[in-house]
């Protein structure tokens, strides 16, 4: 029987392995579920996005301005912004397998086509779980496949908890952050005050956060430990539309132009009344073509005031949150638009839309597409033979780049072999030293996509060549 094709996670998963984009943490020890590390390959990669993602919102605008907050915060945070209370998914468990399901992705199965049960009784607010029983009894456990194992949902909060202090006591609990969203709203008045910022202004970070998730899966797009790139604009209530019209445009440019999606893969999805966050006016998702369907990667909420009210309220400074128009004379708690993209979502995206598969002279190759400003080697340095004197100039040439470019010194096998390892690896740009460079100074500089050697600028002048290649 032929072997089933991979699919093309399956092909992500083992190439990033291999190469040392994203591995198993923990790996010895037999790993644990949903926790990758990220190799040599992947941290160059991610600080890359991360690196342009903070120039497009940091440098492109100029009020717009960057923290980094704690990862523990006061815990009565957490009970201001509802997390305490109703950061929770109702999780459902096979008796009989002992496997557990997230309630939404069971009701995902009946919308894709178990025919004969309705909807409706297992949509619910987290209140009165028992009372849609009944609906699961039609549904076969995703595992097993047995009817009438499934216990009725039930509601488990998705943050970590922990502790300060050397003993365990409850007055010292506190959560390790769910999102990084609040610490920008406790301290937007001093960020506010100290930048001298008026509305409209903005307040952007990258931060890890944690989520205490039961059901991770799909390699790196739904993990326990995750980062998040966010920015908050604070604004004047009522201009909340003109703000979610300019951000929904920038994000998708962002993804589009700078990080080089295609276009046909990605795509944007508006909240129905029924999928609005409690705290949303309205909201959109940017959303990828993944292997397992299409879904979200970066959001663009309009949050209108709820979180500064809620801490309003919660901390008694109302006052300090508000801010206060000296020209207009108008005091207001602004609203605010948010922007909330997944980094390490975003890079498995990326990932995916830049793995390519062709021939060249005869030989399959692995190629990723990865635009130029996020391969983690921008130019891979070959000497054609181990003598005569190629490997010092090979050598020389990578000691004047490697300060300011991602470069990667290769002499092992012969030149085709080392292309393909660096096709694999996404770099863009292979440089190889020849006996004519012994002559003239000269190298070739061969382009991963179109496979062209055309050029032989002279070894003072790569460093500008490169560079001019990055910028476009």
């Amino acid at each position: 029987m032929a072997a089933k094709p991979k699919s093309k996670m399956d092909l992500i998963v083992a190439l990033a392995k291999r190469r040392g984009f994203v591995m198993p943490t923990s790996e010895i020890y037999g790993g644990i579920g949903s926790s990758y590390d990220y190799g040599p390959l992947g941290i160059e990669m991610k600080r890359k996005l991360a690196d342009l993602w903070w120039r497009e919102m940091i440098r492109k605008h100029d009020n717009i301005v960057g923290i980094d907050s704690a990862i523990i915060y006061h815990p009565k945070t957490w009970v201001a912004s509802g997390h305490v209370d109703g950061f929770t998914d109702p999780l459902v468990d096979c008796k009989k397998c002992k496997a557990r399901f997230r309630e939404d992705e069971l009701v995902k199965r009946i919308v894709k086509g178990i025919k004969g049960i309705d909807e409706a009784p297992l949509k619910n607010d987290g209140q009165n779980l028992d009372a849609d029983h009944a609906s699961y009894a039609l549904i076969p456990c995703p595992k097993c496949g047995t009817k009438g194992e499934l216990t009725a949902p039930r509601s488990f909060n998705l943050m970590f908890k922990t502790h300060i202090g050397p003993v365990e006591d409850s007055g010292d609990a506190v959560y390790l952050r769910p999102e990084t969203a609040q610490g920008i709203y406790v301290d937007y008045p001093q960020v506010q005050t100290t930048s001298r910022l008026k509305p409209p202004f903005g307040i952007a970070q990258i931060g890890k956060a944690f989520r205490n998730e039961i059901t991770p899966g799909n390699f790196i797009f739904r993990t326990r430990e995750f980062e998040q790139m966010e920015m908050q604009y604070f604004i004047k209530p009522g201009s909340e539309e003109e703000a979610m019209e300019f951000w929904k445009g920038e994000r998708l440019a962002f993804w589009r132009d700078v990080c080089g999606i295609k276009e046909e893969n990605l795509r944007l999805h508006q909240h129905t009344k029924d999928e609005l966050a409690h705290y949303a006016a309205d909201a959109y998702d940017i959303e990828y073509n993944f292997p397992f369907g299409w879904d979200e990667f970066e959001g663009i909420h309009s949050r209108t005031d709820y979180d500064l009210q809620r801490h309003a309220e919660h901390s008694g400074k109302r006052k300090d949150l508000e801010y206060f128009d000296d020209q207009t004379r108008e005091r207001y708690l602004p609203y605010i638009v948010e922007t909330s993209a997944g980094l390490n979502r975003g890079m498995l995206a990326i990932l995916l839309d830049a793995y390519h598969e062709d021939s060249v002279e005869g030989n399959e190759r692995v190629v990723m597409r990865l635009d130029p400003k996020l391969a983690p080697i921008t130019a891979g340095i070959f000497p054609l033979t181990k003598k005569d004197g190629l490997p010092e100039l090979a050598r020389k040439l990578q000691d004047d780049l490697r300060l300011d470019l991602d470069v990667f010194y290769d002499e092992t096998g012969n030149i085709g072999r080392r292309y393909r390892r660096q096709d694999e690896a996404g770099t863009p740009f292979c440089i190889t030293i020849d006996h004519q460079t012994l002559e003239d100074q000269t190298v070739t500089i061969r382009d991963r996509d179109t496979l062209e050697q055309q050029e032989r600028p002279k070894l003072d002048q790569v460093a500008a060549v490169l560079s001019d290649k990055l910028r476009g």
